[in-house]
């Protein structure tokens, strides 16, 4: 399809233009993103740093799921159409989710748009973009299946220290509140050996923790007839020289197996940290969903982990006010959260999706009841959060920093990172000691604790231990090819180095 767009000004050259991926949604986004970012690099555009006011080419990465989707990319757009009308050289694309589902809509909506393109066809887009301004119109490309698979396209890293691997992409499930099968396809298993080479490449170049992505991670090894190839995968990770921390997101409960269990439990490199998403405490309300397992399973999976797995930090997705909830139907789900003792939990209030079966279900909540039932449970959750961490004070954690320090970094001087269970922590460098870089190691005394993060003071250097990684060289390296200037170990006591933190929920 092609709509008209202005006559563009001579486009600067190619080594001269910048780009900007904005993303919106979950890690399957980031990690396109993160493709997207490398054909663009391979094209031969440059990031946009934050001294460029707009890119030569904007790219918004689109979810579909995630409530007031469409508002948020059309505010945006709009932002950007005077831009556009005053720099018509400049390139504005949409691709993800949500251009897969609404196609037309989006350029009958914003017509200054010169590419739409869908979660098939990634690869497509340097293509698409020349095309448009060669051909001075907008280009639409959506593809009902997968081209290429997305981890055979260039890439360019968020993070040096640490990395996606996708195994998998789309869903066989029906969920009734879901609208992913639907756009991004029936599950496509890739083979071991592509993975385990990927996982390897990233080792290689630095890496050393690796976040193995699928919509439902623990069903790996179904196109190919292996119900236990995900524990073999996990297993095989644990052989990889070099990688320290194996992470995955996310599985489903109903195809979580006891063998998966054991490999996390008996491969060193698995963190002792589990997503698993809930949705609902009621078994009325699973079915109406259509997710395959009850509460009474759920709560022994979990059980089971924490048998093998002691100190496992469990997390959750929950949606609040599905069609038809009864208050004995919310009570449920508070009876199974407080139950499952989760370490944090990912909350939503449900809302209509066109386009699934839930969005025509009768007994669609009001509002305000769903307002005050997510407020009950988010109350709850931050309880059992915060009394969860206050059970890690005094525990010794080994911390990877990560490259961004929290608001409060630049007035309290601590840094931050992850616990090896995936818990945020906030720590300080004693005086005497050695300041790490992203990527690095730190091990550190949990001296305090809040619902969402722990604090780690130690009091001296004595009970502070820093170990130089491969990551933080990684980290060096990378700092010295962007501004010629690696970030250099500084003895603690004045501010600590500034770390630069990528924004949250827009990802540029």
């Amino acid at each position: 399809m092609s709509l008209t767009t202005p006559q563009p000004q001579p486009a600067p050259a190619a080594d001269d233009r910048t780009y900007e991926v904005r993303t919106f949604g979950c890690q399957m986004n980031v990690h396109d993103s993160e493709r997207l970012s490398g054909l663009l690099e391979a094209a031969g555009l440059t990031k946009s740093g934050p001294e460029t006011s707009t890119a030569d080419v904007v790219v918004f990465n689109t979810c579909a799921v995630r409530e007031n989707a469409d508002n948020k990319l059309y505010g945006n757009l709009g932002i950007l159409a005077p831009i556009k009308e005053k720099r018509p050289d400049m390139q504005i694309a949409v691709g993800g989710c949500l251009a897969q589902k609404d196609r037309e809509t989006i350029l009958a909506k914003a017509p200054w748009v010169d590419v739409v393109f869908g979660t098939h066809n990634v690869g497509s887009l340097p293509t698409l973009l020349e095309r448009a301004r060669h051909n001075n119109e907008a280009q639409l490309e959506i593809l009902e299946s997968l081209d290429v698979f997305p981890s055979t396209l260039p890439t360019k890293r968020d993070n040096v220290y640490a990395g996606w691997v996708s195994i998998s992409v789309g869903c066989n499930n029906t969920c009734t509140f879901c609208i992913v099968p639907a756009l991004r396809g029936k599950e496509r298993d890739r083979r071991p050996g592509d993975i385990l080479a990927e996982v390897q490449a990233l080792v290689d170049d630095g890496a050393i923790e690796v976040t193995l992505l699928g919509q439902n991670v623990n069903s790996y090894g179904v196109e190919f007839g292996d119900r236990f190839a995900f524990g073999k995968l996990l297993r095989a990770c644990g052989e990889i020289d070099g990688l320290e921390r194996v992470r995955f997101t996310s599985p489903h409960p109903a195809a979580f197996t006891d063998d998966v269990i054991d490999a996390m439990a008996e491969t060193p490199n698995a963190m002792p940290q589990l997503h698993m998403p809930l949705q609902s405490g009621s078994d009325k309300v699973l079915k109406d969903m259509r997710r395959s397992y009850r509460s009474k399973k759920f709560l022994g999976i979990l059980d089971k982990v924490r048998e093998r797995i002691p100190h496992a930090a469990i997390t959750t997705d929950i949606i609040v006010g599905f069609p038809g909830e009864t208050e004995e139907d919310f009570q449920a789900t508070l009876d199974v959260v407080e139950a499952s003792r989760f370490s944090s939990a990912f909350t939503f209030q449900y809302s209509k999706r066109p386009g699934t079966p839930a969005a025509e279900l009768a007994d669609q909540l009001p509002k305000a009841v769903v307002q005050e039932r997510y407020e009950r449970l988010v109350a709850l959750q931050d309880r059992i959060s915060a009394e969860e961490n206050r059970k890690q004070v005094g525990r010794q954690v080994h911390v990877m920093v990560t490259a961004g320090s929290g608001r409060k970094s630049e007035e309290t001087g601590r840094l931050s990172g992850r616990a090896e269970d995936q818990r945020l922590v906030h720590f300080s460098v004693p005086e005497g000691g050695q300041t790490p870089r992203p990527g690095d190691v730190v091990t550190v005394p949990v001296t305090a604790a809040a619902p969402f993060h722990l604090l780690a003071d130690p009091a001296g250097v004595e009970s502070y231990a820093l170990r130089r990684t491969r990551a933080g060289d990684a980290w060096d390296r990378s700092q010295a090819e962007s501004c010629g200037v690696p970030a250099q170990p500084a003895a603690a006591g004045g501010r600590g180095v500034s770390l630069g933190m990528p924004s949250i929920g827009v990802r540029s």
